[in-house]
């Protein structure tokens, strides 16, 4: 238990911004320090690059000589790849939590879920001694109101995730997961005015052609699109995910709060002493919430973003899985073949992402951005 609470001090320290999960394909013009990468994670940037040199340079038969630098990367990213392995591999089993509170109402779990989730963020935030951080940059009226807007999508997201979890759709809730980078892309093009390579241009094409197929359902649809204004957002303040997703909890508390009592008024809310093991689990929420966020926060810090963009389909594709063998869900002939057609058009567009940063990095070493802004 001690090396546990361990593990989550140090990933509530390591915590960047839970945003950088969305940031695969996507580039805001607004960024910490300018160039996307606060100065703390400068040093760490040029020790992963050291690495990436010594590796490219041993396959074409140079010799480079060892230095603590290298090693300490190597180490940093095979940390990484565990803390990533952990983080999105919880995301991708939390449907079997959902399920265990199924019978309790969604709006009502989502209430119990900004209630706990906010106590236990404070309580971290305490022991590691964040709360100044937290007052310098709610002192920005521009954060303030962007965290306003992303407590609202968060709201929406959460809601809509744990409805389809609760009426079997899990299926579906997978599928807006997988087409969320994709809804990335459009909105650089849209709002950023973003030009797209032809291979963006072409998976983007497939995945539209298997959303139709699907007839546009709409839990995909809703979680693709609230989370990725919710990336996009996040990526524009200088606030990392642990204090972000703090104030978006404060934001919603009053709201949460509110309408707990009101059922608790009325008898109805499923958070009665009578019922313990309900009481836990409702509890337990905060966990849920709390986990996979710091693993993420310690993994992102480790790892490049093309390291990232591969192990963000870990979570949606645990969720298929369990949705088609676990839960039971059906899935028609014309259901794979729309599936087909959108892992297809992912497949495509992490090949292309990988592509273009490896060419940079051959051409640039010393200068090649994040795959996040490629």
């Amino acid at each position: 238990m001690r090396g546990g609470a361990r593990l989550l001090q140090q990933a509530a320290i390591d915590e960047p911004a839970i945003d950088q999960a969305c940031q695969i394909g996507v580039r805001t013009g607004e960024q910490p320090n300018g160039n996307g990468w606060p100065q703390a994670e400068q040093q760490q940037e040029r020790n992963e690059m050291a690495a990436s040199i010594t590796e490219s340079n041993a396959e074409h038969g140079t010799r480079v000589a060892s230095s603590p630098a290298v090693h300490a990367a190597h180490r940093r990213s095979r940390q990484g790849v565990i803390y990533g392995v952990l983080s999105y591999g919880t995301w991708g089993l939390v449907p079997l939590y959902f399920k265990a509170v199924e019978r309790v109402a969604p709006v009502e779990v989502v209430a119990q879920r900004v209630f706990w989730t906010c106590l236990l963020l404070g309580i971290l935030l305490t022991l590691v001694r964040r709360w100044g951080a937290l007052r310098r940059a709610l002192r920005r009226p521009k954060t303030r109101w962007a965290l306003a807007a992303t407590a609202a999508l968060l709201a929406v997201n959460w809601l809509t995730y744990i409805y389809a979890v609760s009426t079997n759709r899990v299926v579906e809730a997978s599928l807006g997961y997988f087409l969320n980078p994709l809804v990335n892309v459009l909105l650089g093009v849209i709002l950023l005015h973003e030009r797209l390579r032809k291979w963006q241009m072409a998976s983007v094409a497939i995945a539209l052609i298997g959303v139709a197929i699907l007839g546009a359902p709409p839990i995909a649809v809703t979680l693709a699109v609230t989370f990725a204004f919710y990336g996009l957002l996040r990526k524009t303040m200088a606030v990392d995910g642990l204090l972000a997703l703090f104030v978006e909890t404060v934001i919603l508390v009053p709201f949460g709060v509110a309408f707990l009592v009101y059922l608790m008024a009325r008898g109805e809310s499923a958070f009665v002493l009578s019922d313990p093991g309900m009481c836990a689990l409702l509890a337990a929420s905060s966990i849920v919430t709390a986990i996979p966020l710091l693993l993420f926060g310690a993994a992102a810090r480790r790892l490049q973003f093309a390291t990232l963009g591969f192990l963000q389909y870990l979570a949606p594709t645990i969720q298929f899985l369990l949705a088609v063998f676990a839960f039971g869900e059906p899935m028609t002939p014309l259901r794979w073949a729309a599936m087909s057609l959108i892992w297809i058009a992912v497949a495509i567009y992490l090949a292309d992402s990988l592509r273009v940063y490896r060419r940079l990095r051959e051409q640039m070493p010393q200068a090649v951005p994040a795959p996040a802004d490629i």
